[in-house]
């Protein structure tokens, strides 16, 4: 049996489904597919029938590829108007042994959060920021250590449940199961985080297609986080409005000929598009990114301004992910706005080189994390299904060379 898992990150532009296996500590890519995401807005499901049909060509697509159909995921859910609260909590050591195991993290975490969820919010995570062993050790990692009482001291993060039951239950519509809810920014960081931001406060942005989401992390534990109703869509309106032409030659005005810095963009560079009322109009390259460029330096004042509101710590590092991330000469436009505390994302997965899957990756890491912790493993397929997993993939010519598994629910059952 292998430890498979698979993380769906919906989005207002793309939904993106990656699922990988993590084998000796090694991440592998099997699958990272997209699909154009429609009925979302702001990362909520506006148009459920919309929606479901995305969802269904990216399942349906995903499946075909991997030869066998996909049942569990862990999701993405809206960071709007998200709670960030630090609770603390213990637990008495009681097996014979005197030493802590993972059902005695557990119960000293459940403790923590005890009576701290309102009704109309769900729990998104509980993330343990340190342990304290007998009132007088201090540790992050308690298991195994000898011990009469274990308390813990966590980050709670809720969210409204508005914003969450919708999504899950078009997923439970589609027998998808929903093993686990995450904020993007937990995926983000897990994915791009380094040795120094591990021991520093930082922020991690992802500017997605309507918003920008800005978190703050402190040592490796998210602090606190805010969305900007701002993101690379409005580039789009901008283009769209300025030159009378259609959304979809907008887009393709900004992919295909807009550079993100007017440095090295050129007058003489130009694509034709047909106007409103005009007929064919020219548009030069560095007219087209002297607008991308001024919307992405609003968007970075925006990110100051918020990462100012939300801690008064001095910030070491600032790093940017989400797809607007690999247009050309984005790293121009950070280094002039930012200067060099700032760096952007860069997801090399084999299989997944592009910071659209920064997320997606970052939550099936994040949750093999979880699964460490409480030292249990995890698959979304039974031991019947890998088998049958296994053979296609031999077919395929792909290595079956992994570590077994055993299959395990959600960090707290729901």
């Amino acid at each position: 049996m292998r430890n498979i898992i698979a993380s769906l990150d919906i989005g207002s532009s793309l939904l993106k489904l990656v699922v990988g296996e993590i084998n000796r500590g090694k991440f592998h890519i099997l699958l990272a597919q997209n699909v154009e995401s429609q009925g979302i807005k702001n990362g909520f499901i506006v148009n459920q029938e919309s929606f479901n049909e995305s969802l269904n060509d990216l399942f349906k697509k995903a499946n075909e590829i991997l030869g066998i159909r996909i049942k569990k995921v862990i999701v993405n859910v809206p960071m709007l108007n998200a709670k960030y609260e630090l609770v603390e909590g213990s637990t008495t050591i009681t097996n014979e042994e005197y030493v802590v195991t993972a059902n005695d993290i557990v119960r000293s975490m459940q403790a923590a959060v005890y009576n701290k969820v309102p009704d109309n919010m769900e729990l998104i995570n509980l993330i343990p920021i340190m342990f304290k062993v007998n009132d007088d050790v201090i540790t992050k990692s308690p298991l195994g250590i000898g011990a009469e009482k274990l308390s813990s001291k966590c980050m709670l993060i809720t969210a409204p449940k508005k914003g969450i039951e919708p999504i899950v239950k078009v997923l439970e519509k589609n027998q998808i199961e929903v093993i686990d809810l995450a904020l993007s920014s937990f995926g983000d960081y897990e994915e791009l985080h380094t040795k120094l931001t591990d021991d520093e406060v930082g922020a991690i942005v992802n500017i997605g297609a309507d918003t920008t989401e800005v978190s703050i992390f402190n040592k490796g534990v998210v602090q606190s986080g805010e969305v900007i109703n701002m993101g690379s869509s409005n580039i789009d309106k901008d283009l769209a409005y300025m030159y009378k032409i259609i959304p979809s030659d907008a887009k393709k005005a900004k992919e295909d000929l807009a550079l993100c810095h007017t440095r090295m963009a050129q007058p003489n560079e130009y694509l034709e598009f047909e106007a409103y009322e005009e007929g064919k109009i020219k548009i030069n390259q560095y007219e087209v990114s002297e607008i991308v460029m001024e919307r992405i330096k609003e968007i970075f004042n925006l990110v100051k301004k918020t990462i100012n509101l939300l801690t008064k710590k001095e910030i070491s590092y600032i790093i940017i992910t989400g797809g607007l991330t690999e247009a050309t000469d984005f790293e121009l436009i950070v280094e002039e706005s930012f200067g060099s505390i700032a760096r952007i994302a860069e997801t090399n997965e084999i299989g997944a080189r592009n910071n659209i899957y920064s997320t997606s990756i970052g939550l099936i890491k994040f949750y093999y994390r979880k699964l460490k912790l409480r030292n249990k493993e995890f698959s979304i397929f039974t031991l019947d299904e890998q088998e049958e997993f296994s053979g296609l993939e031999n077919k395929k010519g792909i290595s079956e060379n992994s570590l077994l598994g055993k299959v395990f629910g959600i960090f707290f059952d729901k």
